[in-house]
């Protein structure tokens, strides 16, 4: 058994999601498909945090470049985990909604029912949006919902996201990319007409493949909690997957990750440089447990009232060294960094230069303002 320090674990998770360089010769995701294959999905209910989530693991990509491969349907946002929207590979995207969606339909049924949402409703919504999309349609969310409203259903009081949601969880409709600052939906079965299909046990193994691929070394309770799974079906996908997935051991918990990290984890580079990551990322959403990335007085700085905004942070070495925000005036990002601590000159150069790549890929020049905790 191999026993991993609170350093061995940072290190392997920050080259296992792509933020830092991983082992000479391995082999490196190189596009838009490829990072969200690896990362099995990635958080995104934000748009442009999405984008730059995708934009920071491809260096020298921008946000045109990303777009463009979302519209060659490289990868689609829908909500197959957590009733939350994330990025999944276009192909997957059947799969994962019958393996994980399901459990948020059973969660939210409740909701539905006191809106006024029953079956039939529900039913009746997604014929309107079949209709309304069926042969390329691509509608706003305003649009779309105009549509069902106008055949008596209500879409007030939350009901018609509720209705969006059931019809993506039924893998009806999905998130295409936002066309003039306004998101858009089409008929998942149109926009990828060939998806891949396993059987539920082979489901749970890839899940759990992916999983702690890209995010271990971690445990099986941060992969249910990732998955929206229970335990008994993220320990099922555990044993199907088998010797793909190492063991090793950290503060006396067994911790799953990608057999050729482990192998490599001794002469992983340590990483010192800053990362200027979004905040909806997979580096803190991933996980439970965020306690080695963050320390627990400094979550509320993160998640400002715990509200589940998580905003964007700068990352070094595996941990949090603050926070930043940005506006956009004209061509020029005002971007603030908010440090957790006291930063010394050559600390404060590596966060400016970290936010360079982010200003490059949104092609804005950049206005670096420093504040305080």
């Amino acid at each position: 058994m191999t026993y991993l320090s609170d350093d061995d674990v940072r290190r392997i998770r920050m080259a296992a999601l792509l933020v830092h360089a991983r082992t000479p010769g391995s082999a490196t995701p190189q596009s838009v498909g490829e990072v969200v294959t690896h990362l099995g999905a990635m958080q995104a209910q934000d748009y442009a945090s999405g984008l730059w989530s995708l934009g920071a693991r491809l260096p020298g990509s921008t946000a045109t470049d990303v777009v463009a491969a979302l519209e060659q349907r490289e990868a689609i946002r829908t909500w197959p985990m957590r009733g939350t929207i994330h990025l999944v590979p276009a192909r997957d995207a059947h799969w994962m909604l019958a393996t994980t969606g399901v459990r948020t339909l059973r969660v939210s049924a409740r909701r539905r029912t006191e809106l006024g949402i029953d079956d039939s409703v529900a039913q009746r919504a997604m014929d309107m949006m079949g209709q309304e999309l069926t042969g390329g349609g691509r509608m706003s969310r305003s649009a779309l919902l105009d549509a069902v409203a106008r055949q008596g259903i209500p879409i007030s009081n939350n009901a018609g996201y509720h209705l969006i949601v059931y019809a993506s969880l039924r893998g009806l409709i999905a998130i295409a990319p936002d066309v003039d600052g306004h998101q858009t939906f089409v008929l998942l079965d149109e926009w990828v007409p060939d998806p891949v299909e396993h059987e539920p046990d082979e489901a749970l193994a890839l899940l759990a493949i992916r999983y702690f691929s890209s995010h271990g070394p971690t445990t099986l309770k941060d992969f249910a909690g990732w998955s929206g799974l229970t335990l008994a079906e993220s320990r099922r996908g555990l044993a199907v997957a088998g010797d793909t997935i190492a063991t090793a051991e950290h503060s006396g918990v067994p911790v799953y990750l990608d057999p050729q990290l482990l192998d490599a984890h001794a002469p992983l580079p340590i990483d010192e440089d800053v990362h200027a990551l979004p905040g909806f990322d997979e580096y803190l959403l991933g996980y439970k447990d965020r306690s080695l990335m963050l320390e627990p007085g400094d979550f509320d700085a993160v998640v400002p009232g715990g509200n589940g905004v998580f905003q964007p942070t700068l990352v070094r070495g595996g941990r949090v060294l603050g926070t930043w925000t940005r506006t956009t005036k004209g061509k020029k990002a005002v971007v603030t960094v908010i440090p957790l601590g006291p930063l010394g000159n050559r600390d404060r150069s590596a966060v400016e230069e970290s936010l360079r790549p982010w200003a490059q890929f949104v092609g804005l020049s950049l206005d670096i303002r420093w504040t305080h905790a």
